[in-house]
């Protein structure tokens, strides 16, 4: 039997813990929630995601990990902040936490991919390409966001009033990957794991 003290393998693919060790974000932790939520199943894609934002004097840090599998999405989130009052003992304390949340939405839920591509000098672009910035949005209805716009007529002298119109968009995660911020490797990573999301769709 293995002690504590033992290092057990990760049973991760390789790519995948590649990917997470390389974010730098505490890619034990990450890794253990990742194992957790896929409780064994087959990895068929996977995109890690890792930013870096400024809230005043303070640099805080979150890591997004996708994983897909033959019948489920896999959504591992980690953010780290400072204690504060109640929190890992005496009011004013700056001991770091890390919150590492995980959600498991089974493939038949997920009702549409949506991919931004952004395109510079659109005039020479060539094919294949697909551009230096990707977008990735998924939906599986647990957050819908409503776009409402005034409603018109085909008449351009018509002031009557025609009331709204609006659509309902699928919108529980969105992830920005730029080539230039993130690296060629992870656009493309990025771009596989869209391809591989969007097969699901329909089945």
């Amino acid at each position: 039997m293995a002690t504590p003290t033992e290092q057990r393998p990760t049973p991760l693919p390789e790519s995948l813990t590649r990917d997470i060790e390389r974010a730098g974000y505490y890619p034990a932790l990450v890794a253990d929630v990742v194992d957790s939520a896929l409780a064994g199943e087959q990895v068929v894609s996977h995109l890690v995601h890792q930013e870096t934002t400024f809230d005043h004097d303070t640099v805080r840090r979150h890591i997004t990990v996708l994983v897909l599998t033959p019948r489920r999405l896999v959504i591992a989130h980690a953010d780290d902040h400072h204690g504060e009052h109640g929190e890992q003992g005496a009011p004013g304390d700056t001991e770091a936490v890390a919150t590492a949340t995980s959600e498991v939405v089974p493939l038949s839920a997920v009702r549409g991919v949506m991919l931004t591509h952004v395109v510079a000098a659109p005039d020479s672009y060539q094919p294949g390409a697909l551009g230096r910035e990707l977008t990735v949005t998924l939906g599986w209805g647990t957050v819908s966001r409503v776009d409402m716009v005034p409603a018109v007529c085909g008449d351009p002298s018509c002031e009557a009033d025609h009331g709204y119109e609006g659509t309902v968009t699928a919108d529980d995660i969105s992830l920005r990957v730029s080539a230039a911020a993130d690296g060629q490797p992870a656009l493309e990573q990025a771009m596989a794991f869209a391809r591989a999301m969007s097969e699901t769709i329909g089945r």
